[in-house]
Parts: structure tokens; sequence; C-alpha cells
């Protein structure tokens, strides 16, 4: 179920469906949605996704981060540790805005 994505709006939506579908207490990472969605160079319009999603409370961004596990898009939420409150609030430790266990709770998408 690849979704080929023609222009940014499309782009866009693709990445959304995805991050829509990560488990709470799970994580994925811009990389690992743009392989997802049939854009494997795109890990950097993925986090152009997810900068325009904050206003949609239907996409849990503080579940994506980058390949490594860091928190690289925390300055774009409200509040100086939003995403790693919420992501503590599901059970996800955070250390110098780092996953603790980030294997542990990766979450590949399937598709």
């Amino acid at each position: 179920m690849k979704a080929k994505a023609k222009n940014n709006d499309s782009f866009f939506e693709s990445v959304y469906e995805i991050v829509r579908l990560i488990p709470e207490g799970k994580v994925t990472s811009y990389g690992a949605i743009a392989k997802a969605i049939g854009a494997v160079r795109s890990a950097r319009m993925v986090g152009y996704a997810m900068n325009a999603s904050h206003n949609m409370e239907d996409v849990p961004a503080h579940r994506v981060v980058n390949r490594k596990g860091l928190l690289t898009g925390k300055h774009h939420f409200d509040g100086t540790n939003l995403m790693q409150q919420l992501l503590e609030s599901e059970g996800i430790k955070v250390i110098d805005n780092k996953i603790v266990d980030f294997e542990k709770h990766f979450w590949e998408p399937d598709f």
C-alpha cells in the first residue's frame, strides 16, 4: 500500500496517513516514513510535512524523530519540552533530547 505522492499536498497527506498509524508508546523516523510512501530520499520533505501538521490534532507528530532517536522537531511544538512530555506520557523515556532504548520503541511502517 505505498502511496505515491504527486505534489506537496498529496505527499503531506501520505505522510499523515502513516503517522496516524504509529501506535502509542512507539516512534518512527522521517526516513522510515519516506521509505513507506515510496519516496526513499525524501526524509527532509517528511520533516516539512511534520512541521505543517502541528495544528492537526489527529496527527501525532511527537512520535516522529530522526534516525538516531533525537527529538529534532521539538522546537516546532508549543512550550519548552512539549514533545518530550508527550512521549514520556506514553512511557517513552527521553534523556538529553534522545529516546532511551530507541530500538525498543521504534515502529517500522510495513506496507
